[in-house]
């Protein structure tokens, strides 16, 4: 099942650059509605994700089970500053940052994929259902850049 996820991301990466790559400064600096986040902002929250992910799908696989904290989304955007960094240079970060997760995410072993991760206030999954998850998240935020 790994391979298959470490797959899907390979496939969202490889799908997605070419698209972002093509995107002009100004349609990805705008915001579609006031407090809204713009499509820099949006690509920034993934490296975020990303990021966070990493942690959460290496240490799953050594220890027997994973407590990890949510994090404030919000504050780390504008924190970042997402909205003012050079767009190549976000999609650089995102697709470099997805195609190591693939790279971790094919290699988590079959019995590693069971282990039980909670994460903020939220109930318990296991990581195979965790690594699902973020792949879905991610694909929600990419549909969100059309």
């Amino acid at each position: 099942m790994a391979e298959s996820l470490d797959r899907a991301i390979q496939q969202i990466v490889e799908r997605e650059v070419p698209r972002l790559r093509l995107m002009q400064p100004k349609e990805v600096s705008a915001s579609s509605a006031p407090g809204k986040w713009s499509r820099k902002e949006i690509l920034g929250h993934l490296i975020d994700s990303a990021s966070n992910n990493h942690q959460r799908f290496v240490r799953a696989q050594v220890a027997d089970e994973l407590s990890f904290p949510g994090y404030a989304q919000t504050d780390w955007v504008r924190v970042q500053g997402w909205a003012q960094a050079d767009w190549q240079g976000i999609v650089d970060m995102w697709s470099a940052l997805n195609r190591h997760l693939a790279h971790v995410v094919g290699r988590v072993p079959a019995e590693k994929l069971r282990t039980q991760c909670r994460i903020g206030d939220n109930a318990p999954m296991t990581l195979e259902a965790l690594i699902a998850d973020y792949i879905r998240h991610m694909k929600h935020h990419l549909e969100q850049l059309t």
